[in-house]
């Protein structure tokens, strides 16, 4: 074996599932060179004239690209449909444009450059952020802001619709449009340097079913075209040159991935209860309106969480109450009867729109600061808004509202007081809106609320656990930092007595719990999370799947009885053992 044939393994974020085999086609690089000069006298007007032209060829492209989303599969049809609104809006008027024609007249440099410019500086912003929502958002303006530098350059991307059957996709960077071209008959999987699991890209992979791991470093070094790869979307990783006994594993893998969808594809109709009869109702949590086709395919009985962020994110304004309503309304509407859970605003922390904390300051980026619930009662207008969004959208099915960061009754009661005020507004004024009206929910996710989940069960209609800032605040850990992420741990004796003591009080006040953190979405924690007594979860569309199997694979009284073993342990090495043995015994 010579060393340029020897086996390599590249990891990466893995965002798609499945087993991908086939050969390596390198897709060169879409990064172009942008030419920078000084602008004189009428020349200005010239280069205005040419960005102008070239938003108009963007938006010509757009318009073609959205002929061709409708012939997809209709789940990614929808998703790109979403996107390509989207870029149609920034290519109409955006901060991006604007500032790019402003560069061009003050700053007199020539299109490309002032789009390049203008580009660096709204993402150098978001970039300090470091949050994967905001990275997405990141992720779309480029893509913008690239399709306007090839058009003012006359650069041109090669397409991918014309690779050879069997190819395995690897490049620096993959949009969602260029995903869109890909036919899952021709191409069997794609990996990149960059990239991560929030994105556009990932969503799309995971509608067309096509196994994809991004980011992964040195990943274009370690690779020529016509190489044998494997691209493992479950696990992160690129082989290269994989040995015989290698790639017989993964063609092994391959096999049994496509059984279990078959398997989780006949699940979908099949009802979510235990071996003993016990209903555990499974919805979803969804960030972005393009996610809604996954949801609806993927058998949810509810949508358990809906971050509401998506309104508010990457604007310079904050949206009316029309606007707001129109969003929510088109996802009542689509879940057809089943309940939606709106989260009222949580803008804070690592997640920040401008257009509502830029006169805040500091407080709005602590994750012990000024965000959720805090923020919304500091600014009564937004809650206001919001409010009365949900609940005009809350006549076209059962929404419920669920209130961020809640530390207090009092935070509760305030809120309480406002939705009543709007709602005897709206009925004066003849708006028809949800009747009765929403419930209104707690997420038990400081520390604090937990600990006073009975008093908070008083004033509540229902609870929400999120499990990752519980765990994230009970440890005093922030898990994005490499140095202590170590510490986080979902199974230590202190979050687990928080989520017992939540579900038990919520259980005492006969009101609905949840968990809708990324506890709910791992069959590991499913037994557990159910012997404690939680009987709703709330996760990702695609995890929807494996807890339902899981779900109807335990007996509920062997599931409580361990969960009380477990409970008695003051270990967490010990309680993930217990857990573990628990669940291989199914």
């Amino acid at each position: 074996m010579t060393p340029a044939s020897k086996e390599m393994i590249i990891r990466g974020l893995g965002v798609s599932p499945g087993i991908a085999i086939g050969e390596v086609h390198v897709r060169e690089s879409g990064s172009i060179a942008v030419p920078e000069y000084a602008l004189k006298g009428a020349q200005v007007a010239k280069e205005t004239h040419r960005l102008d032209q070239a938003l108009k060829t963007a938006q010509r492209q757009i318009a073609l690209l959205k002929v061709k989303a409708a012939t997809m599969p209709s789940s990614a049809a929808e998703e790109m449909g979403f996107l390509l609104e989207a870029y149609e809006q920034m290519l109409n008027d955006s901060r991006l444009v604007r500032g790019a024609f402003r560069r061009i007249v003050d700053d007199k440099i020539n299109a490309e450059a002032a789009v390049q410019a203008e580009t660096n500086e709204i993402t150098a912003g978001f970039a300090a952020l470091d949050d994967s929502y905001i990275a997405a958002r990141i992720d779309d303006i480029r893509e913008v802001a690239n399709r306007l530098i090839r058009s003012l350059t006359k650069s041109h991307v090669k397409p991918l619709n014309t690779v050879p059957k069997g190819s395995i996709i690897i490049s620096e960077d993959m949009t969602p449009a260029d995903t869109a071209q890909l036919d899952p008959k021709q191409v069997f999987g794609f990996a990149t340097v960059l990239g991560g699991a929030q994105g556009h890209t990932a969503i799309m992979a995971r509608a067309l079913g096509l196994p994809a791991v991004l980011g992964a470093p040195g990943l274009l070094g370690a690779v020529k075209s016509g190489d044998k790869v494997v691209v493992d979307g479950d696990q992160g990783r690129i082989v290269i040159n994989p040995k015989p006994s290698t790639l017989a594993a993964f063609e092994a893998k391959q096999t049994e991935h496509r059984r279990r969808l078959g398997r989780l594809a006949r699940l979908r109709r099949q009802p979510s209860v235990t071996r003993d009869g016990t209903e555990i109702a499974l919805g979803c949590n969804v960030e972005l309106p393009i996610e809604m086709p996954g949801v609806l395919t993927s058998g949810a009985s509810s949508i358990g969480l809906l971050r509401s962020e998506f309104m508010f994110m990457n604007r310079e304004d904050i949206p009316g109450i029309e606007e707001q309503y129109k969003g929510l309304r088109d996802i009542v509407k689509a879940m057809d009867g089943r309940t939606v859970t709106v989260r009222t605003l949580d803008i804070g922390g690592e997640k920040l729109a401008q257009s509502i904390t830029k006169d805040i300051g500091d407080s709005a980026q602590s994750a012990l600061g000024l965000r959720g619930i805090r923020l919304s009662l500091k600014k009564p207008e937004l809650l206001e808004d919001q409010l009365t969004a949900i609940l005009r959208a809350g006549a076209h099915g059962p929404v419920r509202i669920l209130l961020p960061m809640v530390s207090t009754q009092q935070e509760v009661r305030k809120t309480r007081d406002v939705l009543k005020k709007l709602a005897a507004k709206l009925k004066r004024k003849k708006v028809t809106i949800a009747d009765p009206l929403p419930p209104v929910g707690v997420m038990i996710e400081v520390p604090s609320a937990a600990l006073t989940a009975d008093a908070l069960a008083s004033v509540s209609d229902f609870f929400a656990i999120g499990s990752d800032d519980l765990t994230m605040y009970t440890m005093a850990v922030d898990r994005t930092d490499e140095q202590v992420a170590e510490l986080y741990n979902p199974l230590h004796p202190s979050v687990l007595r928080l989520i017992q003591f939540t579900t038990e009080a919520a259980l005492r006040a006969r009101i609905p719990i949840s968990v809708c953190g990324e506890m709910a979405g791992d069959p590991r924690f499913t037994a557990l999370l159910m012997g404690l007594g939680i009987r709703e979860l709330s996760m990702s569309a695609h995890a929807l799947g494996p807890v339902k199997q899981r779900v109807r694979e335990i007996d509920l009284a062997a599931a409580q009885n361990r969960a009380t073993v477990i409970m008695a342990q003051t270990d967490s090495g010990r309680i993930a053992m217990l857990l573990d043995d628990f669940n291989s015994l199914v």
